[in-house]
């Protein structure tokens, strides 16, 4: 095979408060004895430290380097995805910007991505001949859990990949950015999303990845981001025809269940209240719950605060309490005039009901 030894190269360069990092990185990038044609995309998410300012000054004096600075929109993939859309390169090569994925790792694989047939490389943490200094054994724990979970939700064609959830990886543009645009920013990962939607087409490859610690900062790993994997997990075994925001809303439904039956068997044991008496408490006590999951988890993009979270909060009740009361209705009629079936009647109305609240939750209450 011919031997590529010029291609435009894009490095896509997330960031949040990454003050101490970003600049080392940048510097490490351009200095490398490479004959590539190099630009660097910073995607900052407003961060509330030096971080844009520096890459800012920075590009005034390399034009190789831009800065994308968000404001209103967050999160690992849709910055990615942002990125790549505004990249020029032939070959796109996306990295954390924390330090922990060494630079000449990134150039290794987009040698072997342009001289090979491979479509994406991923830079692989449990590969043979890699090593994970940056990760806890309790992360090292969590990262394999999801690897396996991602084999089994993704198509055959990846069973080879070893590492589901790298933030390390090239892949060619031509090939690719088609299904760049169809990722769902809200998604948990970029890659799982990548290939997730790419539906086994891409042919991937790995090489082993020295994944260090992280010298400045924390990590953005988070209770929302574990809550997105689950998510992304379920969508993609739904074969993607569910919205992902509409699993996310009933998984929280199903926890308004535990908090209503919770109240319902508490206030009847430390109470004289009657079973009639408690389930208007245990209804509103589940309702108030899931609107508070939903806007730290499902619609955290639009995420309510102050004033603004109480006056969701009674939208939310007044949203919900429509279709307790026609669900009655709704199970009548099904059962009158589609099917004389009980249990498929009262399925009938509750779906119903949950796309009516999911629908008019995410108009009315978080406008999303």
């Amino acid at each position: 095979m011919k031997k590529l030894m010029f291609a435009y190269i894009t490095f896509v360069l997330p960031t949040y408060n990454e003050e101490k990092n970003i600049i080392p990185l940048i510097k490490k990038i351009l200095s490398f004895d490479c004959k590539y044609q190099i630009e660097i995309i910073v995607v900052d998410d407003n961060s509330t430290d030096k971080t844009q300012n520096l890459v800012r000054e920075f590009s005034k004096t390399d034009i190789r380097v831009r800065l994308i600075n968000r404001l209103g929109r967050y999160g690992l993939s849709s910055a990615i995805c942002e990125g790549c859309l505004n990249t020029n390169g032939d070959v796109i090569a996306i990295m954390d910007s924390d330090g922990q994925h060494e630079v000449k790792s990134v150039y290794q694989s987009i040698a072997y991505l342009l001289n090979s047939e491979n479509d994406l490389i991923i830079g692989s943490r449990f590969k043979e001949g890699s090593s994970i200094t940056g990760l806890s054994k309790k992360r090292k724990k969590g990262s394999s859990f999801a690897n396996d979970l991602a084999r089994y939700t993704l198509p055959k064609d990846y069973s080879h990949i070893s590492d589901f959830m790298s933030g390390c990886f090239t892949f060619k543009r031509n090939t690719c950015i088609n299904y760049v645009k169809l990722i769902d920013v809200n998604g948990f990962k970029f890659l799982y999303e990548l290939l997730s939607i790419s539906k086994g087409r891409l042919k991937v490859n790995e090489i082993p990845l020295d994944f260090k610690a992280r010298k400045y900062g924390s990590s953005k790993l988070d209770y929302a981001v574990i809550w997105d994997f689950f998510i992304s997990a379920a969508h993609t075994l739904t074969k993607r025809i569910i919205p992902r925001r509409a699993i996310s809303f009933g998984f929280v439904g199903a926890t308004g269940i535990l908090v209503h039956l919770f109240v319902v068997y508490f206030l009847l044991g430390i109470t004289n209240l009657t079973f009639f008496q408690v389930l208007p408490i245990a209804g509103v006590s589940a309702a108030s719950s899931n609107f508070l999951i939903n806007n730290l988890l499902t619609f955290r993009n639009a995420r309510l605060e102050g004033v603004e979270l109480i006056f969701g909060l009674i939208k939310f009740l007044i949203v919900s309490s429509i279709p307790l009361l026609a669900n009655v209705g709704l199970a009548s009629s099904f059962y009158q005039f589609v099917t004389p079936n009980k249990f498929l009647s009262q399925m009938a109305g509750i779906i119903i009901v949950f796309i009516w609240n999911y629908a008019a939750s995410s108009k009315f209450v978080w406008k999303d």
